[in-house]
């Protein structure tokens, strides 16, 4: 082995050794630039990451003495830059100020280049970016030789680049599932945990999110007027927005019934107030029950939401409820009217949002509200509580497996003596 080739291993290693040094992805840029520049002896050093031409991005500028170089990019030979990035061929001039094809170049005149030389930074033979040293001063101090070393640099840069790139990404995946997993339990706090006793009627509920955070939410919400409010809310979109949106629109609704008014002037309320925040265009559907222990009597106001079922003798049919308004956050002006329902001893009124009857099966086929009407059916004499964990098991036989694409959730009111 010549000594030539010898001292070319010899600095190929102690690039590596420098660029594995650290994972750190601007660490290892600023490392790329400072090994290029001693490498080549050249006089400006500038790093670039993109697979195109035009995606070109200056990432690193240095000069000889190791400082950064501002406004790089109105710095360097546009010329050569393009030819690199279109060929994927590596790049050098003795003399640019003499080369015929650059002659014609602003830059090189203007900027007086004389020695260039480019190469890309290749990773298993796609280009990530380009490497460009010059001397402005000086001609022919760059060889062949001194672009295949360049090249060889470029080349294991590449990899460097990749895995600090990597690296980082990693991490930041690896924060927003922390994040996600605190936001999460955050929400579930919002949820509550069992339902409340109500004379005269048993109360089930049952809440799954399809994502990591959920747009759907159910609340029990104990009114001044001795009324127990059961809400239950879908919001439009999906996935952190639509959990954020979730949080407001819960917060609202609580503190809005906690007003002495009726039902529908206080969704009112809320839905003025969730207008005025709703800039992302984000909505919710709610439904509202009242509850008065020991009256067969509840208090209904639909916030265009699925109308729930009631269960009544053997048979679950839409129950015929007000005028389904709009959702919560269109309309400031949008009117929500309470509607009474009479109940029986028996009587099961099933809450539901879209989750349940969207769920598909891998025939793309709905679970549908005729399979909930007769999962309510044969599950009838079961608890509150049970019978949505039975009604929730009939949608997962139907999806088999399927994942599911939307938030589920119940809520159940038994009417007992």
């Amino acid at each position: 082995m010549t000594d030539v080739s010898l001292e070319r291993l010899e600095t190929l290693y102690r690039v590596s050794q420098a660029l594995a040094s650290t994972l750190d992805l601007e660490a290892v840029l600023n490392a790329v630039m400072d090994q290029v520049i001693a490498v080549t002896k050249a006089e400006r050093g500038f790093l670039m990451l993109g697979d195109r031409p035009h995606e070109l991005r200056f990432q690193v500028a240095r000069g000889i003495d190791q400082q950064l170089i501002d406004d790089a990019e109105f710095q360097v030979s546009r010329g050569i830059l393009t030819r690199v990035a279109e060929t994927g061929q590596p790049v050098v001039t003795s003399d640019a100020q003499h080369e015929e094809w650059l002659s014609g170049r602003q830059s090189v005149m203007a900027l007086k280049l004389r020695s260039i030389m480019c190469a890309p930074l290749l990773l298993k033979g796609r280009m990530t970016g380009l490497v460009y040293v010059d001397n402005r001063m000086q001609a022919g101090i760059f060889q062949s030789a001194d672009l295949e070393l360049l090249q060889a640099v470029a080349n294991t840069a590449a990899v460097a680049i990749e895995n600090a790139r990597l690296h980082e990404q990693a991490l930041v995946q690896a924060r927003l599932e922390r994040e996600l997993e605190v936001a999460k339990q955050v929400q579930e706090s919002l949820i509550p945990r069992s339902a409340p006793a109500v004379p005269g009627f048993e109360l089930g509920a049952l809440w799954r999110s399809a994502y990591e955070v959920a747009g759907d939410f159910y609340d029990f919400v104990p009114r001044p007027n001795g009324e127990l409010g059961v809400v239950i809310g879908d919001v439009t979109d999906k996935g952190v927005p639509a959990a954020v949106f979730m949080a407001l629109a819960r917060t609202t609704l609580r503190a809005s019934l906690t007003s002495n008014a009726e039902a529908g002037a206080c969704l009112q309320q809320a839905n003025r107030l969730l207008c005025a925040d709703a800039a992302s265009g984000m909505f919710v559907t709610v439904f509202y029950v009242g509850l008065q222990p020991g009256s067969c009597r509840l208090a209904c106001v639909n916030a265009g939401h699925n109308p729930p079922l009631l269960l009544r003798r053997g048979e679950a049919n839409v129950i015929g409820v007000s005028q389904r308004s709009l959702p919560l956050g269109i309309d400031e002006q949008a009117q929500y009217l309470s509607a009474a329902v009479d109940v029986e001893p028996g009587d099961v009124l099933l809450l539901y949002t879209d989750g349940v009857v969207d769920a598909e099966n891998r025939r793309s086929e709905p679970f549908g509200l005729a399979r909930l009407r007769s999962a309510l059916c044969q599950q009838a004499y079961l608890p509150a509580q049970a019978l949505c964990a039975a009604v929730e098991q009939a949608v997962l036989a139907h999806t088999a497996g399927k994942p599911a694409l939307d938030d589920l959730t119940m809520v159940a009111l038994r009417c007992v003596p």
